[in-house]
């Protein structure tokens, strides 16, 4: 059976992906010409092979980069969820939409057409990159059995420079790259200069705000999820915590508690909650941090130290930062570790300052009792664009709804 992907070593001067299986798809395959209520179809066969996959995928992904198996069990149905979910979004694309012009003179007819051959250039702590090229594999194996036909999806993997290829390559339509700020900078700069469509999902460093009425004990069973999960590297957990004065030391105790009696071990291991480092150089930049968190007066409750009895892998102590104050390192930059800063502040105000006085702007988590006060997309140093919703058609149906116009 012809497969539906290739996997490529792909070089400045090599077309075969781009110009060759890629294009090739685009125009010859039918698949651009496939309603999207069609393509629904084979996006919700695909999630059907997807979770055939389970186990599969999820220990592969735990040997590549050292993810609990704890946390990269739920990779496949969360995949599956991700592209029924699209699959969902199929009669919002096939509506009429008829908008008219400013002076009421006439309607346009606006139509969804096919972007073009994409770029998607993944990270290597849920995806597929040049250090974690295997898991994407039974993606692949899925895209094969799900029909969908040949050279709709392509897998290339290696190192910057291929990335770089890719981005600024005259036969890419778009791109969508999910990495570090800088390179995101950068490739935004090179779309930018080629007038491409770009979405760019970037660093963070959200905070979780603690109001003075929230249910610690309750916070205590989500604290992980929140704010450190997959070992810290995940970009939109809430790695700054901000606490009531007056309930600061109970806070940091449940947090110090919550956090040290987590188990730390082999990512294979079902109880296992923060496994390794996916790199050594990750490892290094994180012990970096609790060194620079040390060196500037915070205080380590749990953590602090190299982690003992690991002979293998790249360990680091998950560490707890109390008296961080907000221009020290650890609570300005993006750690990607198992590392938490709690600060202090009196009033919600003060609070809410400090939370926006950061260089990104990629999420965020308010515990509280009530509801009403509780409040994701990139913005700032985090990014561009928006995932997994239609909102701005949404709002430009709700005016012309309002205008008495369908």
């Amino acid at each position: 059976m012809e497969t539906a992907f290739a996997t490529v070593p792909y070089t400045h001067t090599d077309d075969l992906f781009i110009d060759g299986a890629a294009r090739r798809a685009f125009t010859g395959s039918g698949w651009r010409d496939l309603a999207p209520s069609e393509r629904a179809v084979y996006l919700r066969r695909l999630a059907d092979e997807v979770e055939k996959r389970s186990e599969a995928i999820s220990h592969t992904h735990t040997w590549e980069n050292g993810s609990p198996v704890y946390e990269t069990s739920r990779a496949a149905s969360n995949a599956a969820a991700i592209f029924r979910y699209f699959a969902t979004l199929a009669p919002h694309l096939e509506a009429h939409d008829v908008r008219p012009f400013p002076d009421g003179s006439a309607e346009t007819v606006v139509r969804q057409d096919p972007v073009g051959v994409c770029a998607l250039i993944a990270p290597w702590n849920f995806q597929p990159a040049s250090p974690t090229p295997l898991s994407i594999r039974q993606i692949a194996d899925a895209v094969v059995a799900a029909g969908i036909p040949a050279g709709v999806v392509n897998v290339v993997t290696g190192n910057s420079a291929v990335g770089d290829a890719l981005v600024r390559h005259t036969g890419i339509d778009k791109v969508a790259f999910t990495g570090a700020t800088p390179v995101g900078r950068s490739n935004g700069a090179a779309c930018g200069e080629l007038l491409r469509p770009a979405t760019l999902g970037l660093g963070g460093k959200s905070s979780a705000l603690v109001l003075p009425d929230a249910d610690l004990a309750q916070m205590a069973k989500v604290l992980i999820r929140t704010c450190m999960r997959n070992t810290g590297q995940t970009c939109c957990v809430s790695t700054r915590i901000l606490a009531p004065r007056g309930r600061y030391d109970d806070l940091v105790d449940m947090v110090t508690a919550t956090i040290a009696a987590a188990p730390q071990g082999d990512p294979m291991d079902p109880a296992t909650v923060f496994g390794p480092s996916a790199t050594a150089a990750q490892r290094d930049t994180v012990r970096g941090f609790i060194r620079s968190g040390l060196a500037e007066g915070a205080r380590a409750t749990p953590g602090g130290d190299v982690p003992s009895g690991f002979d293998r892998g790249f360990y680091v102590t998950p560490t707890v930062f109390a008296d961080v104050t907000p221009g020290m390192r650890i609570a300005r930059e993006e750690i990607f570790g198992s590392v938490l800063s709690i600060l202090r502040y009196d009033s919600v105000e003060e609070a809410v300052g400090i939370a926006n006085n950061t260089a990104f702007g990629l999420g965020g988590t308010v515990f509280s009792a009530d509801e009403d006060a509780a409040p994701f997309a990139g913005r700032h140093g985090s990014g561009l664009g928006v995932e997994f919703g239609l909102e701005e058609r949404g709002r430009v149906r709700a005016a012309l709804a309002g205008a008495g116009r369908r």
